[in-house]
């Protein structure tokens, strides 16, 4: 008896979960469809489907880890950028490429082509802007200078003065003219004197003008005035270690080898490789007493000759 009734509650319930309302299942989710990737958007890149790729580059350039996939990404996101005008991601992009690959011929060959560009096409809105402005005149003069017209070149730069006389390295141009093309019955060095002292003026802190004013008067035997004009360019830009060389040169010359040793301490240390340092800083070194130091700063110029000449540059 007690059985029946225990199956017949089982039947009751079982009828009565039978009448609830089910529950429907719910539709499997669909999934969203992948956006392209990084590599699938440097293909699109080739094939000059920037405006897709550009976006996905953007977002994928940083979380990349392989290197070389990055430089094509890199390398991409570049060539996207100077074909949509957008220099800021061209430049991103050519950024990335130089850390990941200083020294790669086709990165150093897309920076030079690309920067150019950017360069190019910059000039070209400031001509069609402003064409009557400073900067505007200014271009049209270096590319006067670099065609090989330096009279034409002049003109334009004294254009420039005329209007605005406070403009500055127009007379240090214009002074470099006029020691580039020396011409006959005339003292250039004089006139190219007197523009860098009034490029002084305008701009009392360029060590440019005061190296150029230095070595004017280290041709002419003015070692004072020499030491004078090297030691401020030193000072007024301390990453310019040929001012050191001609600073601790001229004191040699005149017979200051005491106080030589510290600018030409300071030029081997930047410059080890430049044997001219080290002859000086020898020469110092032997006038002052030093013979142990002199031996080796003799040493050290023979090391240097035997390797290839360094050309240093500011």
């Amino acid at each position: 008896m007690m059985f029946r009734r225990f199956i017949f509650g089982i039947l009751v319930f079982a009828a009565a979960a039978s009448a609830w309302p089910q529950a429907k299942p719910e539709p499997p989710a669909r999934l969203k469809p992948a956006g392209p990737s990084v590599e699938q958007a440097v293909a699109m890149a080739e094939q000059g489907r920037c405006r897709e790729a550009l976006p996905v580059l953007r977002s994928g350039l940083p979380r990349m880890t392989d290197k070389v996939q990055r430089l094509s990404a890199a390398m991409a996101e570049a060539k996207c950028g100077m074909a949509l005008d957008d220099y800021a991601t061209a430049i991103a992009g050519l950024l990335q490429m130089r850390r990941d690959a200083p020294q790669n011929p086709e990165v150093l060959y897309v920076w030079a082509h690309y920067f150019s560009q950017i360069a190019n096409r910059a000039a070209q809105e400031l001509a069609s802007t402003e064409p009557d402005s400073v900067q505007a005149l200014r271009l049209e003069a270096e590319a006067l200078e670099a065609q090989d017209k330096p009279d034409q070149a002049t003109t334009v730069y004294r254009h420039i003065l005329e209007k605005d006389p406070n403009a500055r390295d127009i007379h240090y141009r214009l002074a470099q003219i006029l020691l580039n093309n020396p011409t006959p019955g005339q003292n250039n060095e004089e006139e190219a004197r007197k523009e860098l002292e009034a490029e002084l003026k305008v701009n009392p802190y360029n060590a440019a003008v005061e190296f150029v004013l230095g070595e004017l008067s280290r041709r002419a035997g003015q070692w004072d005035a020499a030491i004078d004009h090297f030691a401020r360019a030193a000072k007024f830009d301390s990453g310019f270690v040929e001012a050191s060389l001609a600073l601790g040169m001229s004191l040699n010359s005149s017979g200051k080898f005491a106080d030589a040793i510290a600018p030409l301490e300071r030029y081997v240390k930047a410059v080890p490789d430049d044997p001219a340092g080290h002859y000086q800083l020898s020469m110092s070194y032997a006038r002052t007493g030093n013979r142990e130091a002199a031996v080796r700063e003799s040493q050290l110029q023979r090391e240097a000759a035997e390797k290839k000449p360094v050309i240093t540059s500011h």
